[in-house]
């Protein structure tokens, strides 16, 4: 069977289909029923197959191509005039500016109808014999239905400018906040490993001071720098791990997720990842609070827990996503403080609408859960 994709056009506003389709029925039907001659009814019927084929193909954006189509649908449409359609086709000829609209713009399409106007106000009396007044009937018959049309194709378009822009904006925020995570976390980075290198220079400065008179001290302050290495290799490791981006490979959602925790395999713990309930689609805020919180629940595990086993639960409910990372390790000790990154993590999901929690867990080890809307406060759900 043929592939069909190059007749559909997203693009094409349905409001426009339904009135195009009604209109079109409506001149057949009168047409049909008209005292019409043979040689006419088949010439309005050869006119109205032209304009239904090139509807088909009509494109809405310029990216689509076959720009040729829209010139020549709107000369179409104007033929039904000449063929016999007795005046129920007034709409479709104000379509097709109105499809010239949203391909050069309002200002182009002014210049048309203005142009069209003109040309039948002169046809009336020149072509068809009637007086002038009847003239200016048709004008402003064609004037009324021309506020119509271009109202509808002048609201489209701008919802469609709206739409683009607050995709544009999102896509900014989303920027944003991942710079302003990945600046958080460089901060972090900068203490973590640059504490560690301080220490190795002191180490080796004091073995290059000692490895004549006490040797054995020189030694030591060695070996003490060379397990400082280690421990600075092992973090530059984890926060390259903890800075790849959201979309993991084209990654989104539970996937991502999922690629997240297996991304720690290999650094002494083991990360078991479940999924409950019917997966649907997050705004991008949610799921880049939801990232952040496996991110930094595995990096806390890895760092301060000495944990051996995380478990990580993926919950979707109707209105509500809970994401609970759980490990076996040490806890938290009594008295022990937020660190900044809870803390950040924790004001973003409040504004969000969610919660965010974490603690000692009854059977041992450290909890955190996030809980979050499945569609935020002002932010509309995702078809």
């Amino acid at each position: 069977m043929p592939r069909l994709d190059w007749l559909r056009d997203d693009d094409r506003p349905f409001l426009f289909s339904v009135v195009f389709w009604s209109v079109l029925v409506a001149t057949a039907v009168a047409h049909a029923l008209s005292p019409s001659g043979p040689l006419a009814r088949v010439l309005t019927g050869l006119n109205l197959a032209l304009v239904a084929g090139l509807w088909l193909v009509l494109p809405w954006d310029l990216s689509r191509g076959r720009h040729f189509v829209a010139p020549m649908f709107l000369v179409a449409t104007l033929l039904l005039g000449a063929t016999g359609s007795n005046g129920t086709h007034t709409l479709l000829p104000l379509i097709a500016v109105a499809n010239l609209a949203f391909l050069y713009g309002m200002r182009a399409a002014s210049v048309i109808l203005t142009s069209l106007g003109v040309c039948l106000f002169a046809a009336v009396p020149l072509l068809f014999g009637k007086p002038v007044l009847d003239g200016l009937a048709q004008v402003g018959k064609m004037a009324m239905f021309s506020v119509f049309v271009l109202g509808m194709a002048s609201s489209t378009l701008a919802a469609r400018r709206s739409r683009e822009e607050t995709r544009r904006l999102l896509g900014r925020i989303r920027e944003l906040a991942v710079a302003e995570e990945r600046a958080r976390m460089a901060a972090e980075m900068h203490d973590s490993i640059g504490h560690h290198l301080t220490v190795i220079k002191m180490d080796l400065e004091n073995a290059e001071r000692f490895r004549e008179r006490r040797p054995e001290a020189a030694w030591d302050e060695v070996r003490h720098a060379k397990e400082l290495t280690v421990e600075a290799l092992t973090d530059a490791r984890r926060w390259v791990r903890a800075l790849r981006p959201l979309a993991l490979d084209g990654r989104v959602g539970s996937a991502a997720l999922e690629r997240l925790a297996a991304s720690f395999d290999g650094t002494g713990i083991t990360v078991t990842f479940e999924v409950e309930g019917t997966e649907h689609r997050l705004e991008a805020d949610v799921e880049l609070v939801l990232y952040r919180v496996l991110q930094e629940g595995l990096t806390n595990a890895l760092r301060h827990s000495r944990a051996l086993h995380v478990t990580v639960r993926l919950v979707f409910g109707e209105a509500r996503i809970v994401l609970v990372v759980t490990d076996d390790g040490k806890g938290s000790g009594e008295g022990s403080r937020r660190g900044f990154g809870l803390t950040s993590l924790t004001e973003r999901a409040r504004a969000l609408g969610g919660t965010l929690t974490g603690g000692n867990a009854p059977e041992g080890g450290f909890a955190l859960r996030a809980e979050l809307p499945v569609a935020p406060a002002g932010v509309g759900r995702r078809s």
